[in-house]
């Protein structure tokens, strides 16, 4: 299956600051600007490179998602992984490529391309961007990562065990990645991106109430992560914040045919939630994509294991 890779730009400040840390699973590689990022599909390669004079591919991951948040949600998601050490370093940085004030109170979108099996490469082993870069580009080109000079820098990655060495490309794959040639990667969501990925997935809308206020969401484990429930689009409901928390603890739940249930022990140790009890019997919300669809066996777990009904 023919296949692409991107090479993008960065700052020095956030490879150095991710490439420090030992324990990433996920990036956000963040845009100052929202715009839409449709280059790649899920499982091709994004590579990044440094700003003139560095003309150097210093790292990469594989792609698995692209939107655009405010900061404060892409810091709250992503934390650290977001290439600074504070959101307030973070909105500093995006203010700078913006030529805007930096004590500015407004919570700036950027664009975000998630990217899980991060790889940060030293400085030898940098690969110098392709003959074609063009010198004045100011965001990313796309490249055919199966001829020319696309598979070259693949080849470049390989000679590098780039493609071997990080957690998902060599359990990931099989015999044609170790040869050479270009394929598909499944990727590997972690917390921050399994969140935006079913915040999306749900169209950004409550899947009981079809609330739309972004801060007061929340991605749900159907499965907790904790109890072998996977951070997969499948495993994950879109939940107004109150009752993320009621379905996490058992007071609510979702029936493997969709339906919202409440516990009556709400009541019963409350003395209250006739707003809970209004929604009980409501059909979800689901996504559109049917490989999105919450996972009928995970629901049977939260029913049978969690809810107290």
């Amino acid at each position: 299956m023919p296949m692409n890779l991107v090479i993008a730009l960065t700052d020095k400040g956030w490879y150095d600051h991710l490439r420090a840390r030992l324990d990433l699973t996920e990036v956000n590689f963040w845009a100052p600007s929202a715009s839409p990022f449709r280059a790649l599909q899920e499982g091709e390669l994004f590579l990044f490179k440094l700003h003139a004079p560095r003309n150097f591919v210093v790292g990469g991951g594989v792609f698995a998602h692209a939107t655009a948040l405010p900061c404060s949600l892409a810091w709250e998601a992503f934390g650290e992984a977001n290439g600074a050490r504070t959101l307030s370093e973070m909105r500093s940085r995006i203010a700078h490529y913006r030529r805007a004030d930096a004590i500015d109170k407004i919570d700036f979108k950027v664009g975000c391309r998630i990217l899980t099996q991060p790889f940060f490469l030293s400085e030898p082993e940098w690969i110098p961007v392709p003959k074609n870069w063009p010198r004045h580009t100011q965001t990313f080109k796309t490249y055919a990562a199966n001829e020319g000079e696309g598979l070259e820098l693949w080849k470049a990655l390989e000679d590098r065990k780039m493609l071997g060495r990080h957690t998902g490309f060599a359990e990931e794959a099989t015999g044609p990645i170790r040869f050479g040639r270009p394929t598909l990667v499944q990727p590997r969501l972690g917390q921050g991106a399994f969140r935006i990925v079913v915040t999306d997935s749900y169209d950004r809308r409550c899947a009981v109430t079809s609330e739309r206020t972004l801060p007061a969401l929340d991605a749900a484990h159907i499965k907790p992560y904790g109890e072998g429930g996977r951070h997969e689009r499948s495993n994950g409901l879109l939940l107004r914040r109150d009752l993320h928390k009621l379905f996490d603890d058992g007071y609510v739940t979702v029936t493997p045919d969709l339906a919202f249930e409440v516990s009556k022990r709400i009541k019963e140790e409350f003395e209250n939630g006739r707003l809970y009890y209004a929604l009980h019997g409501t059909r979800i919300r689901t996504p559109q994509n049917a490989a999105w669809q919450p996972d009928r066996a995970a629901l049977t777990w939260h029913n049978e294991k969690r809810y107290n009904g």
